[in-house]
This record gives structure tokens, C-alpha cells and sequence, in this order.
């Protein structure tokens, strides 16, 4: 089935005639400070997007996921259309940084400011994208939009994961608005990310008077972390790291604890589940007599493990890009965690990186594309539009 080309035209052009108004929201969402480790100002940003939400239309509700944590919001636009509805997720949340990292765009057309990439950026594409094809008349199914606070926190202390599983199913399928990148590639599949503490307790004893009554943990940590980082599985996108490590109480003492921080990331849920099981054999065998040691683990993000739909979204929408002008787009894995993978629990297939393009996230030579905020929204308005031919397959 083809877009009808009356209104694809009046998408795209509602969409070049707001090109100011686009960027004027932009600096707004950027200019609105909202770092993960502020609940105040995160859920600042949660209410200017509550309200924006409003505004088109949606019936939004915000959620208290946990007292260091932004609000989570919900936005439904056309409640009462048949079918699944086409979902926009990701986070409004952003890495803080020291300094104001003002909104502006230079003189090659690249804009800049906190988060104006990771992933403000893809927030507002999506909301422009919503009104434009309201404006052209469109209403063939729901649009819902899922945003939380605490990405970049990992999501700890609170209820948000299971807010996103939950929330975040039912869809007939998802974008997920992260940062889009350079190669134009979908991304498909993301690494789950989690950190381990293993601890390791011996014998104190004065290392000069009593040495051979010590039992260094130092020593026997030492054996471990070999074992541990072998655990590694470059082909499975498995990477076991060991990143801190502290030990010993003074000097001329033998260390009776040693600790280690373990960053790990993981391909599916399965090389989660050989990790862990691994470091707890590690633990269990012990060189250094009269030693101990055990672990504990977190994980941040679970693991997008790609499924047979949402590699047929990827390929859609490809695509769609490909047929109306908008470029060969292609696969990624990426190593960074996102909020698809819990998407993707919730039973809607979901593509990630379909935010503004560019890249430096997390710093502050952060940038984004212009060009791209515009280019996209056409693309992924012209994918809605489509989205029963993707339902067919």
C-alpha cells in the first residue's frame, strides 16, 4: 500500500514550515537542565513534556517511580483508534555535567548543548512528528509515548524497568529515540550492562613479626582477576572488566580483605547467565589457603537481544528510507546500553537509535545534526504512515 502522496506532502511541508518553531523546542528542552542525579530538575522536564503532550491532544499521566528518580510519563494520542499503537520511547534524563551547556547551533549547522543529542533531540522529532501527521488528518491507530528520567542512572532505586515492561507492551511497534548515528545504520541489538563486586577476606597479620600467620586476600585476588577477565567472549559481545580494585588496611600489615569492581556487558541473556555462574565457580575455589570469597551483582540494563520482528521492523523501515529518498540505512549492535531492550520485554518489537544523528554523548563536545532532526521525522512519519504493510509480514 502506498502513502497517499496528499498527505506525505502535507507532512513534510507542516514539517519545513515549522523548521523554526522545531528548533526553538529543541533550545527549550535542552535549556531545561534535567540530570539524572536531580529528581527536582528531571521532573521539571517531565512536566514541560506532560504539558507539550497535552497540547497536541494526548492523555498523559506521570508516574512516581521511586524517590531519587524523574517521573515516568505516558502520552496517548487518539486513544480511541483501532489497533496496536505506534510507539516513541526513550529518556528525557540527561548526563550531568559541570558548566551550563547552553542550546546553539554553529556555523556548520550542528547544534549543540547537554543532551541536545542523548536524547532531547529524538524527544522532540517525535512529538513535531505526531502533530504533523494530526495536522494532515491522519489518524489510523494510537500513538503513545513512553519517556522516563533515570537512564542515565542505570534506573537504579526505583520501579522505572518495570514501568517500561509494562508500559511499554502492546505496541505494534516501537522507535526507540535514541542517538541516532553517523552511518545511518538502525541499531537492533544492545548490550545488557551490570557491575559485580567480588570480595575477597584472608588473615591479618603483621607482615614483619607474624608473616607466616597471614593470609593475604591480595594475593588471592590476584589469581582471580585473570580468571575473571577471561571470562570475556569478544564474539558473543561479552566483556568482562575488571576496572577498580582496593585492598589491604596499612602498610605493614597483611591484607586481610581485597576488593574489585567488575564492569560487565552483555550480548543475551544467556552470556549474563554463563558470567555469573562463572564468577560464582571463581569464587568458590580458593589457592590462598584459609581465604574466602563470594560476589555480589547489579545489572543497569537488560540486554536488547534482537528477535525475528524486530529485524523485520529494521528491515522495513529501511526500506521506507531506501524507497522515498531518504538513504540506505543497514544494522548495528552497539555496546551501550538502552531502554529497547525493556521495550522489547514488553512483548513490541522495537528499533533503537532513531534520534537525531551524531555523536560525543556524555561530554561536551556533544552535537547533533540539524539536518537530520528534519530528515528523520519525514522518514519515520512516512514508516507510521506504513506501518499496517510492516503488521502484514
Amino acid at each position: 500500500m502506498k502513502i497517499d502522496s496528499e498527505i506525505f506532502g502535507a507532512v513534510c511541508g507542516y514539517i519545513d514550515a515549522h523548521h523554526d518553531d522545531i528548533i526553538a523546542m529543541w533550545k527549550r528542552f535542552v535549556d531545561l537542565r534535567s540530570d539524572a542525579t536531580e529528581k527536582e530538575k528531571a521532573d521539571a522536564m517531565a512536566v514541560l513534556l506532560k504539558s507539550e503532550l497535552e497540547a497536541i491532544g494526548c492523555e498523559c499521566s506521570l508516574y512516581d517511580v521511586g524517590e531519587k528518580n524523574g517521573y515516568s510519563l505516558e502520552a496517548v494520542l487518539g486513544k480511541e483508534r483501532p489497533g496496536r499503537p505506534v510507539m516513541f520511547t526513550g529518556h528525557y534524563d540527561v548526563v550531568p555535567l559541570k558548566g551550563d551547556h547552553k542550546f546553539f547551533i554553529d556555523e556548520e549547522n550542528k547544534a549543540h548543548g547537554l543532551g541536545c543529542l542523548d536524547m532531547k533531540g529524538g524527544i522532540v522529532m517525535s512529538i513535531w512528528i505526531a502533530k504533523a501527521l494530526t495536522e494532515a488528518g491522519w489518524n489510523g491507530r494510537p500513538i503513545k509515548f513512553v519517556f522516563v528520567g533515570d537512564e542515565e542512572n542505570g534506573h537504579q532505586w526505583g520501579d522505572t524497568k518495570h514501568f517500561l515492561v509494562s508500559h511499554g507492551g502492546g505496541g505494534g511497534c516501537a522507535f526507540n529515540m535514541e542517538t541516532g548515528l553517523l552511518n545511518n545504520a538502525i541499531c537492533i541489538g544492545r548490550k545488557g550492562t551490570g557491575q559485580a563486586t567480588v570480595t575477597v577476606r584472608g588473615v591479618a597479620a603483621h607482615s614483619g613479626n607474624n608473616y607466616s600467620e597471614g593470609r593475604s586476600a591480595i594475593t588471592e585476588m590476584a589469581q582471580k582477576i585473570p580468571q575473571i577477565e577471561a571470562l570475556t567472549d569478544l564474539d558473543a559481545n561479552t566483556t568482562v572488566a575488571v576496572t577498580m580494585i582496593q585492598g589491604g588496611t596499612v602498610q605493614n600489615s597483611i591484607p586481610p580483605v581485597c576488593s574489585c569492581t567488575v564492569d560487565l556487558r552483555f550480548g543475551s541473556v544467556a552470556e549474563r547467565d554463563r558470567v555469573l555462574a562463572a564468577l560464582e565457580e571463581i569464587c568458590g575455589h580458593t589457592t590462598v589457603d584459609q581465604t574466602t570469597a563470594e560476589f555480589e551483582f547489579r545489572e543497569f540494563m537488560a540486554p536488547f537481544d534482537s528477535s525475528e520482528e524486530v529485524l523485520k521492523l529494521a528491515d522495513f523501515v529501511d526500506g521506507i528510507s531506501e524507497e522515498y529518498g531518504f538513504g540506505s540505512m543497514g544494522r548495528v549492535f552497539l555496546g551501550g546500553g538502552s531502554d529497547a531492550s525493556f521495550i522489547l520485554l514488553g512483548g513490541t518489537p522495537v528499533i533503537c537509535s532513531m534520534g537525531v544523528q551524531g555523536q560525543f554523548n556524555h561530554s561536551d563536545r556533544e552535537y547533533a545534526l540539524v539536518d537530520s532532526m528534519f530528515k528523520r521525522a519525514k522518514l519515520l512519519a512516512a514508516a507510521v504512515l506504513r506501518i499496517s504493510d510492516f503488521e502484514k509480514h
